[in-house]
Formats: structure tokens, C-alpha cells, sequence
């Protein structure tokens, strides 16, 4: 029975994990190890989390991107699956990956928003337009082999390294590796509110420069907040739900407003008084890709790990 590796990691989310966990533990599929990698929380999350019985590492701050991959390094699953700790799984998201991994490298599970407030109701209503997106949706769940030969998330990037990694794997294996999951993930978005999404947006942007030099044609269609084609594919639900939908195009704007001016204090900050041909260049070229591991040599190796 194949071994599936979970890694979550976690700052202060006592309010969260423990419903993860027991979602973890309800799975069909039972041969599973669960890794969660600690940010250096101050309240109880990490309590939390060993009450469950799972493998917890604590380490000092680092973004998503380093945890996750110090969390990788420390499996023994032939299969990987990064999860959030707001989130939660239906009994049988784990047996769906296994069973439709088969002829791809990568494995996106929809999700879906649940929540009360105005901006769990606005995120339910943004999340159903994405179903089925490649260029929105994540892929959450590797190969390890994969995982180990594209060497995992890029460290250089923070809340970008989403989409960073299938779109390597999209670039080495084509389109058609990237496949879905039948099940759904719940993601908990309760408690979210405008001033945390815009603050969110904010700081993520100020941290995508390295990404928009990575992956510079991506920036129109992940980039653009207001015209995505998935809105233009879902048109009738702006006609089925108006008022719903003229909030949704608020929020948009706000957050899209958050997320430049995030870019363009970054810009400022990583250009300096460089001359403007130098930043031109430095705009159209590619950030250099991340080098790959003689003979698919497994990353994963050479680290101890122990339960509590």
C-alpha cells in the first residue's frame, strides 16, 4: 500500500489544525504520514498537533516555500501532499489522488470555500469560477520522484511558489501532466475579513518581482485580478446573483489596488537607481531555473526525523 507523506505548515493556527488533523485521520486511505513544520508559533498549535500522534518540527521563521520543503525532506512517502492548515478533507481525498496519479506528474484537489461573512461569501462566490482552471487551481499532491526532480518549491518565492512548481512540471512534461483529483477540499475562511485579504494581497505582490522575472508571460493571466477569463466563461452568475456580483468586483479592485502598489513599492526597493535599459532587461529576461539534481538524486535524504 502506497505511503502518502502530508506536510502542513503552521503559524498560529490553533484555531485550525486540529480540524486538518482530524480530517487526516478520517481518510479511507490510512497509510498515511502527517509532518506538520512550525513557523514558531506562541499559542497552542504545536500542542495541538501532537496530541494527534503526528511528526511536528520546529524551526525558526522562514516563508511557506522553506517550510514546506524542510517538511518534504523529512518523508518517507512515495507521494507528497501540501495542505494548509484552514483547510480540511473529505474522507476520500487522499484514495482519489492515488487512484487518478496514474499518467500524470502532479495532482490539483478543487477546492471549496465554506464560511460565514461578507468575505468567505465573496471567496465561495470567486472559488466556484476557478473549477477546472489550470492557470488558477494548484496542484497540491507529487510523485516524490517529481517532486525531488524539479527540487521541490523554489525558496526564492513566497506565496507564488503555488504556481511556480506545476508550471515547471507543465514546462518539462507538458500540459496534460497536471490532473485532477475527484474530491473536493473545504478550505475554512471564516474569520477573513477585507483588511487581512488586502494586506495579504499587499505583501504577497511586494514578495512576486523574482516570480514576474521567472515566469514573465504569466503575469496577464495570473496577474490580472479583473479579467480573467473565468469570470467571462461564468458571466450568468453575475446575472443570477447581482448584488453578489457587484461585491465581488469591489473586492477585486481593492485587492487589485493592494497588489500594485505591493509590486511597485518592491520594484522600488529591487531597482535602486539602476538605469531604465537595465531594468528593462532585467524585466524581459527569465529568472534563472532552478538547477536540477544529478540522476534525479532524492533531496529527501540524509535528515532525522522523530514523532513529537
Amino acid at each position: 500500500m502506497e505511503l502518502v507523506s502530508v506536510i502542513i505548515p503552521t503559524f498560529n493556527e490553533a484555531k485550525n489544525v486540529g480540524r486538518l488533523l482530524t480530517s487526516l485521520k478520517k481518510q479511507s486511505h490510512k497509510h498515511i504520514e502527517i509532518i506538520v513544520v512550525d513557523d514558531g508559533s506562541t499559542d497552542a498549535t504545536v500542542a495541538i498537533a501532537r496530541k494527534y500522534g503526528v511528526k511536528v518540527f520546529r524551526r525558526k521563521h522562514a516563508e511557506r516555500s522553506v517550510q514546506r520543503n524542510f517538511g518534504a525532506r523529512g518523508a518517507r512517502g512515495q507521494y507528497l501532499l501540501f495542505l494548509d492548515a484552514d483547510m480540511e478533507l473529505s474522507p476520500f481525498v487522499i484514495a482519489s489522488c492515488l487512484k487518478n496519479i496514474d499518467d500524470h506528474k502532479a495532482l490539483i484537489i478543487p477546492e471549496k470555500t465554506v464560511g460565514r461573512g461578507f468575505m468567505a461569501t465573496v471567496r465561495k462566490f470567486e472559488r466556484e469560477m476557478y473549477m477546472g482552471d489550470l492557470t488558477i487551481e494548484v496542484a497540491r499532491f507529487f510523485p516524490r520522484r517529481v517532486f525531488n526532480e524539479l527540487a521541490g518549491y523554489d525558496p526564492n518565492l513566497t506565496g507564488t511558489e503555488d504556481y511556480d512548481l506545476p508550471k515547471r512540471i507543465i514546462d518539462e512534461y507538458g500540459r496534460k501532466s497536471i490532473g485532477w483529483a475527484k474530491e473536493y477540499i473545504l478550505h475554512h475562511e471564516t474569520g477573513l475579513t477585507l483588511t487581512k485579504q488586502l494586506k495579504k494581497k499587499f505583501y504577497y505582490a511586494s514578495k512576486s518581482i523574482a516570480y514576474v522575472k521567472k515566469h514573465p508571460g504569466l503575469v496577464l493571466t495570473q496577474g490580472n485580478m479583473l479579467f480573467r477569463l473565468a469570470y467571462f466563461r461564468n458571466w450568468r452568475k453575475f446575472l443570477i446573483k447581482p448584488h453578489l456580483g457587484i461585491a465581488f468586483i469591489f473586492v477585486r479592485v481593492l485587492e487589485m489596488s493592494a497588489a500594485l502598489l505591493g509590486f511597485i513599492t518592491a520594484f522600488k526597493k529591487t531597482t535602486g537607481d539602476k538605469p531604465v535599459d537595465e531594468l528593462n532587461a532585467d524585466m524581459s529576461s527569465s529568472f534563472r531555473r532552478i538547477p536540477r539534481l544529478k540522476g534525479g538524486e532524492d533531496v529527501t535524504k540524509g535528515i532525522i526525523v522523530s514523532k513529537r
